[in-house]
Order: C-alpha cells, then structure tokens, then sequence
C-alpha cells in the first residue's frame, strides 16, 4: 500500500532531508511551506500522515492542525524545535498524535511514521470477525470498528486517531484496568516513563469530548496505581 504523506516544514533542508529519507517507494510526498498551503493540500488530497512543523509564516503549525482536525483524523507527527513540555502537552491536546523535539534522527523520524501508520491503519481490521461485534457499546457510547467512528446517542464524536484506538481498546474489555504502558504500547509501540504525562493528556482530552462532565467522569474511570478502565454507571460521581 502506498501511502500519502504531507511534510508541512517551512525549512528547505529539513523538507529535503525528510523527503530523502521517506522516498523509498511506500510514500507519495506531498510539501508544504506553511499551514494555509498544507490545508489547500489536505483538501484536495486523501492524506495518510502528516509531519508538521510548529513556528511557520502565514499560518503556524499549532493553527494548522486545529483546523484540518475539524474535518480529518489522519495521523499527525509533530516535529518542532519547541522543546518543553507545555508545548508538547499543548500539541498533543490540539490534535497531534505524536511530538519528536528537533534535532532529530532522521531515522528515528521514518521509524516513528512508520510505527504510527502500522498501528492507525492496521488496528481496525483486528476487530473480531463476528457481527455481533462490529459494534461495541458502553452505556450511550458506541463504537463501530468497521467504520472507526466513536458516537454518543448517534452523534459522531470529533476524536483524533490516537484517542479512536485508545477508546477500541477500552471498550472491548469494559471494566478492564489498563496501565498507562498497556495503552502506550497498544497505540505508539515501544513505552517510556515519560510518556506517562502523554497517556495523561490523551485521556484527558478523550474525557473532554465523551463526557458531559469532564471532571466527574462517567466512563473512563481512574484506578489508582493502575490505570484506567471503561465502566459506565449512571450515578457515577
């Protein structure tokens, strides 16, 4: 399968180096300078994954991704020279699925795309065989692996990629306690201690978009020293 990958870098060098390293046959590269030219370019194109830089003219890396999440759930990668971890928590609650800090390994970089793209596009086939699960319910959430689609009383929720594959997770198995690694590794491959503080935001974000308060969550449930687990109640507090 051929796979249409966009690099929104607004540094010549970078683009090319990336490009060197990606062109091996898998990809159809699309480049873009800056975010109002990469989102032309998601429009009118079925994108795969995207690499996306954060300080870019006309529209930034940050304005960029708040936008073409309103209407895509691809996989994004952020690649940036903004090394602390506010700007990193701030991608990843915006919609990026990934952050890698510049300077990087380029191929640290196409073994990271290509870990993302084996899980985002080979996790939805894996859903069991039988009809009868095709569609996965917790309370008046439901999930269908065929289509990928998470909604709540029939309204498609507006979840990234990464938040879609944690929440199949979850609901295969409710009332299952996973471990932050568990999560990790199912979603990003291999698990490091920092990525805790990453789990952390997913579900945060996920609790955002699925529950009516966020703070008092009625489906994803925190087990201390665990993890976490889906266990609808309705008069959970």
């Amino acid at each position: 399968m051929k796979y249409n990958l966009l690099i929104v870098e607004d540094d010549a060098d970078i683009t090319e180096l990336l490009t060197l390293y990606l062109d091996n046959g898998n990809f159809h590269i699309f480049t873009a300078s800056h975010g109002e030219e990469a989102l032309k370019i998601a429009a009118q194109n079925q994108i795969s994954i995207a690499l996306v830089d954060i300080m870019m003219p006309k529209m930034n890396g940050y304005e960029f991704i708040k936008n073409v999440r309103k209407t895509t759930s691809f996989p994004i990668i952020i690649l940036s020279a903004k090394t602390m971890d506010v700007d990193e928590v701030l991608g990843l609650n915006i919609g990026a699925d990934a952050y890698i800090k510049k300077p990087f390994n380029p191929l640290v970089v196409v073994a990271q795309v290509n870990a993302v793209l084996r899980r985002a596009y080979d996790l939805a086939p894996s859903a069991p065989p039988s009809s009868s699960k095709k569609l996965l319910k917790v309370g008046d959430l439901t999930f269908d692996t065929e289509k990928f689609l998470l909604s709540k009383q029939e309204k498609i929720l507006p979840l990234t990629l990464t938040e879609l594959k944690i929440m199949a997770m979850l609901m295969k198995s409710p009332q299952r306690v996973f471990t932050k690694a568990q999560l990790y590794e199912c979603i990003n491959g291999d698990y490091y201690e920092n990525d805790d503080n990453t789990m952390m935001v997913h579900i945060s974000n996920i609790r955002s978009k699925i529950e009516d308060n966020p703070e008092k969550p009625q489906y994803i449930k925190t087990v201390r020293g665990l993890g976490y687990k889906i266990d609808y109640k309705e008069d959970s507090i």
